[in-house]
């Protein structure tokens, strides 16, 4: 599971990567980890009431918090924001993944995994992976208003490239053909969209190496 990713573009290059309306989206690059804010592209419906207009609207890029909040847990105390959908049949995210309008892209240029321990020294060091084809990629999401504009990754098993490194799971890397299909296609036809992305399109870069 991430718990970093960079997206080291300003809103200006994400939102014409995205297909989107950058607005006044102060981003300006870097990384981001969880409880932080990044850009999230929607299918701009987010404060539309009623039935679906005919018209397509615009992509939005948006400021959002990547954590949702959790259900209350026992005793009224709060969990950290949970940052990934794992289990696509959870009470808690379906509602969400079958109403396209909940979907969204979240834009990024490297994601980070720990790497198995160093036998040399007894360390674990940052993997960063990215999309050879995608200088800035998409990486499949949900988002809610429970309490703060938030958003969760989705994520799915790893490809060949992070299970060499150890990982079991990887976020849902969505190829360009396929951004529209996420946010505004059917959920059956969607769901077929979180698979691994090809280890061959899959770049590794190892910190302090």
């Amino acid at each position: 599971m991430p718990i970093i990713y960079r997206l080291d573009a300003p809103a200006r290059d994400v939102a014409r990567a995205m297909g989107a309306e950058a607005g006044e989206d102060p981003w300006r690059g870097g990384p981001v980890s969880g409880g932080g804010f990044a850009p999230v592209v929607t299918m701009g419906r987010e404060f539309v009431a009623g039935p679906r207009p005919e018209q397509r609207q615009p992509r939005r890029m948006v400021p959002r918090l990547w954590g949702v909040p959790p259900p209350p847990a026992a005793f009224g105390e709060r969990r950290h924001g949970i940052l990934t959908v794992r289990n696509l049949e959870s009470p808690f995210w379906i509602g969400n993944l079958r109403n396209s309008e909940f979907r969204c892209l979240v834009p990024a240029t490297a994601f980070m995994e720990w790497g198995k321990v160093d036998p040399r020294d007894g360390q674990r060091r940052q993997n960063w992976f990215g999309a050879a084809d995608q200088p800035i990629f998409a990486m499949a999401a949900v988002w809610k208003d429970s309490e703060v504009p938030s958003f969760a990754l989705l994520t799915c098993e790893a490809n060949a490239a992070l299970r060499a490194e150890g990982r079991d799971a990887m976020p849902v890397i969505l190829p360009p053909e396929a951004h529209d299909l996420w946010l505004r296609g059917d959920w059956k036809r969607a769901a077929a969209l979180v698979v691994p992305y090809s280890s061959s399109l899959t770049t590794l870069r190892v910190a302090g190496v």
